[in-house]
């Protein structure tokens, strides 16, 4: 507890730093005015007579003047009278027009008993600290920027003496049993490198870990330091950069400094892409990111033999990476960190569940079940989501129901029970979902309907859920084709049903658009093209397929919809019967549960 009170103070230290740097600024600024207007109009206030040009030129030829003073920066130059203490002031803008006005003079008359080619035992020049006040400030908040932009430490240390330790184990990461065994032998070099050096080993120099976001990337990072018990240095990829060219490559030797200085250490570098991806030849910010990027290369080649210090890093996009941050001997291994599958659902569950009152109803396999494709983060939020549904409902426990709302709200959205809907939309709705549903039904790939609803839910008239119950690695082609035939059943039913379409079946369409065109482009299943991919980075590079190519997409994504679209009026038309008493029961009940769906088919 007193470690994080000291986190705390520090914290409060760091902003408090900031803040004088703002305030001392403004203070320099204040006093610079006070101190200038007390020397002009105070100290520099003098009782001079304003004399002209020529008026100070006859008095130079009567030999009057002892010597003229000018103060750089000045507007005025100053007479010193011989044998008086009078002074005379002439107005000028600067030393130069004054030296030009005399050299006119001398044109005109020899009389004139001045050298000007060395003026300087008649005219004198002086600095007024306050003709260069300006670039003594500048230069003042040049220096403040550059400390408050973090010359110095950065990045938040765990594990040392003065700073809290991560405060995650392996035990805390759920769902990642095969992904915590490759890292733990990180775990058993930071413990004992002695036994891997005699064995001839080296242990990598990085780790990439990658995955979408919310598989807990950042949380197993953590975790090896939690188990390892030495420091931990995080950072993140953005923090390298700033408006000031050269500041994210000074941040790296910073960081990699202090590694060196804990060893043995981990550094850690979420969202890694910020700073490493690939190197382009432009200028502007893009040049700032590629010399963040060199140094960091020439950092992770500089290690080294006996300097325990290992890089973690962390992405969603590791195709953005340089090829040259992932080459061995830098980050010598990636890591995949996916979305976990049933059981690693289930173990995550439990984890989270610990804190949670839960009826003794609720089934954590079958949440499970229901949850596929769900990250680690999103199990969270459903969890927590639930709990604060159970509270407003003023619930004793987390009931089966909570958790069904809580599902509700995250995929589809926030239920909108006032929102005002005309009975001609709410039929088209009703006769929508319905068709998504039969359609379904028949087909022998698709998920089975969980709940079918016209009570709108986010940006959604209505929706119509599907049971998840098993974990997907590969599609085949027949279940992409039904697929599409089950997008298009919303569309189908409306034309059948009402006589008419309408833009509430856009999204689907857009779906089973992309479906079909990744069909044809990616997964190589169109029966004219064959098995060719045609994902390419620039479009110039489809005329190696020849010129008709994009045509021949076309025509191949426009088959593959409006054959689907016929297949499921053909589906519709067969079952007529089921598609109004679906419809019927919606507009009257606006939700149809599992077992409500399946009496109609008995």
């Amino acid at each position: 507890m007193d470690k994080k009170q000291d986190n705390k103070k520090n914290q409060k230290k760091e902003k408090s730093k900031v803040k004088f740097y703002i305030l001392f600024f403004i203070a320099l600024i204040l006093i610079a005015a006070i101190v200038a207007s007390l020397y002009f109009f105070v100290f520099d206030k003098k009782d001079d007579k304003e004399i002209t040009y020529d008026e100070l030129y006859n008095d130079i030829i009567e030999g009057k003047i002892e010597k003229i003073e000018m103060t750089v920066g000045g507007s005025t130059v100053t007479a010193k009278y011989k044998d008086s203490d009078d002074e005379k002031t002439a107005k000028v803008n600067s030393l130069q027009p004054f030296m030009e006005f005399i050299n006119e003079q001398l044109k005109e008359d020899n009389e004139l008993e001045v050298d000007l080619k060395n003026p300087s035992a008649f005219i004198t020049v002086s600095e007024n600290i306050f003709s260069i006040l300006p670039t003594i400030l500048i230069i003042i908040l040049m220096v403040m920027i550059f400390k408050m932009q973090g010359l110095g430490d950065k990045g938040k240390v765990y594990g040392t003496e003065d700073e809290n330790d991560t405060g995650v184990k392996f035990k805390d990461v759920a769902g990642l049993d095969e992904e915590k065994a490759e890292l733990e032998e990180i775990v058993e070099f930071l413990k004992e490198p002695k036994r891997f050096k005699d064995m001839g080993a080296r242990i990598p120099k990085g780790i990439l870990l990658y995955g979408k976001p919310g598989t807990g990337k950042t949380l197993i990072a953590r975790a090896i330091a939690g188990e390892a018990g030495v420091p931990f240095i995080s950072m993140s990829g953005s923090e390298f950069i700033e408006m000031f060219a050269g500041l994210g490559a000074s941040r790296v030797r910073k960081l990699f400094e202090r590694a060196r200085k804990i060893s043995p250490c981990i550094v850690f570098i979420d969202e890694i892409d910020a700073i490493g991806s690939r190197r382009t030849s432009n200028s502007g910010s893009e040049s700032e990111n590629n010399q963040t990027l060199n140094q960091l290369l020439v950092e992770m080649d500089g290690f080294d033999t006996n300097e325990t210090i290992i890089v973690l890093a962390a992405t969603n996009r590791p195709e953005m990476l340089d090829k040259a941050l992932l080459r061995p001997g830098r980050f010598d291994r990636q890591i995949t960190i996916p979305a976990p599958d049933l059981l690693g659902r289930e173990d995550i569950l439990k984890l989270y569940a610990k804190d949670k009152r839960l009826a003794d109803n609720i089934d954590l396999k079958e949440i499970a079940g229901d949850t596929a494709g769900f990250t680690g983060a999103e199990l969270f939020n459903l969890l927590n989501e639930a709990a604060i549904i159970a509270t407003r409902n003023n619930h004793r426990e987390i009931e089966k129901e909570d958790i069904d709302a809580a599902v509700k709200k995250i995929t589809v959205g926030l239920e909108k029970h006032n929102r005002v809907v005309s009975e001609k939309d709410k039929k088209l709705t009703a006769y929508h979902e319905a068709g998504h549903a039969v359609v379904s039904r028949f087909l022998e790939t698709q998920k089975n309907v969980k709940e079918i609803s016209i009570i709108p839910r986010g940006l959604a008239g209505g929706y119509t859920m599907y049971k998840t119950n098993e974990d997907k690695y590969y599609v085949s082609k027949t279940e992409l084709e039904e697929r599409l035939i089950s997008l298009l059943g919303g569309r189908a039913a409306e034309k059948i049903a009402l006589d008419d379409i309408s833009t509430g079946a856009s999204n689907d369409i857009e779906v089973a658009t992309g479906i079909a065109r990744d069909m044809i482009t990616v997964y190589g299943m169109s029966s004219s093209l064959g098995p060719i991919s045609l994902k390419v980075d620039e479009p110039y590079e489809l005329q190696i397929f020849g010129e008709d190519i994009v045509d021949e997409v076309g025509r191949d994504v426009k088959q593959l919809i409006d054959t689907a679209y016929v297949e499921a009026q053909k589906i519709l038309l067969s079952h007529m019967d089921i598609l109004n008493a679906v419809a019927n029961t919606l507009l009257e009940k606006e939700t149809i549960s599992e077992k409500e769906f399946e009496e109609f088919f008995k």
